[in-house]
This record gives C-alpha cells, structure tokens and sequence, in this order.
C-alpha cells in the first residue's frame, strides 16, 4: 500500500512577489490548479502562484500543525528567512 503525503506548501505569486500563501493539501499539483484556476478567493486576485516551498509529511496532525504554526506571526517570519 501507498504511503500518503499531507503537504504544507507556500505559494508565491508571480504578479507580486511579495505576496505569499501558505496552505495545507493531500495533492499539491490538483492543489495549485485550484489557486492558479482562480477557485480560491483568498488567492484569486494574486494569481499565478508558483510553489515557492512544499514540505512533505506522512503523519496528517503533524503536517496540520505545521501550517497552522506558519500562519503565526514568527511561523511568517521563519518562513520567510528560512522558507
């Protein structure tokens, strides 16, 4: 059987590099069509997104935790220096 993967990932877009977004997926490619296909409101106005990290993870609350700690404020700051 096939290990799943829960991603976190950061997209960044290419119209305003400066803009991120940070989201939680089980498939990353499906995922990024949805932001770049503009079904994300939060994302649609800064579309297109690359990937400008994704972080793999096998245990699902671990991967949810992730992401909701680079949505604080010093998750953001590692985020970007680190990320």
């Amino acid at each position: 059987m096939k290990q799943p993967f829960y991603y976190v990932y950061i997209l960044q877009s290419t119209n305003d590099p400066e803009h991120f977004y940070t989201g939680f997926t089980e498939n990353l490619d499906q995922r990024v069509k949805h932001h770049n296909g503009g079904g994300d409101p939060h994302t649609a106005k800064f579309r297109p997104w690359r990937i400008k990290t994704a972080i793999a993870f096998t245990d699902r609350l671990q991967a949810l935790e992730f992401e909701r700690y680079l949505k604080t404020a010093s998750g953001r700051a590692i985020a970007k220096k680190r990320l």
